[in-house]
């Protein structure tokens, strides 16, 4: 069917914009001589998650246990859930899950880790563990250094834990908007990691892997030497948050494009400053603004309902009408996302694809 035709709201793709992306990560992560393992709590997609892996990423990052369980459920089977997983119900699923994926978590609390080595005891399960260090975020995450090793070393020393390495990811760093802010904090990061693995390294203990990284500042972890696995997941989308950051000069700073819409159509004109489209709170995320109007940028959206939103008109808007369908960015790509049963796939203005949002709701 014809583009026009997509009833509203709708969360569409462009297909051009989001396979173009897939490839450029895909090519820049191989120059750089790391791993990727992208986030599937952007896109909650078994079919996205195949399209990364079928252009070079090893499996996905999840958040959540029922986020893992949906995709494994689906078919992928590489997973990471770059999360603490807390509670006797949650702990069994993970492990349950183990059992039938490559799977594995994170840590950074003592009692978590005999939580996890017990629960997989009884399932005589061994799991990967990661001790997630705070090297900036203040969010989850021992302390860098001392703390960061002693907790290696009691997962290391764990009957069915194995320490798979350091979860280090600096998620207040994606959306500092100069460039060369965003780098130095990179760099602040991967110092306190590599000062990190000098010490486990002195306490024989070998760190495998450092992951971490997003769509604000992947080049810099992967070109630090220090970083072996990127986790970048709204690059395939690149919501109106993220255009908001400065690119820099290097060669890695340009090129990912919009590719996710919520398509919605305009259902009153009340007066010639202002027009009330279909789609509002239930409709995609205001976290992280308002959602910028692709082929309209003199026309600004605002006052959002729970089912309309209000576009402003200037003088050099165009002119609408009842029905006149109208691609949104979303602010925040990831849970506008969750809003959703279905992405629609577009190329050439008709559709070539339908994929369920596999994850939707996992949020436990």
């Amino acid at each position: 069917m014809a583009l026009a035709d997509v009833d509203t709201p709708a969360l569409i793709i462009d297909l051009d914009v989001f396979e173009a992306n897939m490839e450029r990560m895909a090519k820049a992560v191989r120059a750089m001589g790391v791993v990727f393992r992208p986030h599937a709590k952007t896109h909650k997609s078994a079919d996205i998650a195949r399209a990364q892996m079928s252009r070079g990423a090893v499996g996905v990052c999840c958040q959540k246990v029922t986020e893992a369980e949906a995709l494994v459920d689906s078919g992928i089977t590489d997973i990471l859930v770059t999360n603490e997983v807390v509670g006797q119900k949650k702990i069994e699923r993970l492990v349950r899950l183990a059992k039938r994926s490559v799977l594995g978590v994170c840590v950074d609390n003592s009692g978590n880790v005999d939580s996890l080595n017990d629960c997989a005891a009884a399932h005589d399960v061994r799991l990967d563990t990661l001790v997630e260090i705070n090297v900036g975020s203040g969010r989850c995450g021992v302390s860098p250094g001392p703390a960061a090793v002693a907790l290696a070393k009691q997962v290391a020393g764990s009957t069915h834990l194995s320490f798979g390495g350091l979860q280090a990811y600096h998620g207040r760093a994606q959306h500092i908007r100069n460039f060369e802010e965003r780098r130095l904090a990179i760099e602040s990061a991967a110092s306190q990691v590599r000062e990190t693995t000098k010490q486990l390294s002195a306490e024989d203990i070998v760190c495998a892997r450092v992951t971490g990284a997003g769509t604000g500042t992947w080049q810099f972890e992967g070109t630090s030497g220090i970083y072996t696995e990127l986790q970048a997941g709204s690059y395939l989308f690149m919501d109106a948050d993220y255009g908001h950051n400065e690119d820099g000069d290097d060669k890695w700073s340009h090129g990912f494009g919009h590719s996710l819409f919520v398509y919605s159509a305009v259902m009153s004109v009340p007066d010639p400053a202002r027009v009330v489209v279909d789609a509002g709170l239930k409709s995609m995320a205001f976290d992280s603004g308002m959602p910028v109007v692709a082929d309209d940028p003199s026309t600004e959206y605002g006052r959002p309902s729970d089912e309309h939103g209000n576009l402003q008109l200037s003088a050099s808007s165009k002119r609408y009408t009842l029905g006149d369908k109208v691609r949104l960015i979303p602010g925040h790509c990831d849970p506008t996302v969750n809003l959703h049963d279905w992405y629609v796939g577009v190329r050439a203005r008709h559709v070539e694809a339908l994929w369920p949002v596999t994850a939707r709701g996992a949020v436990f």
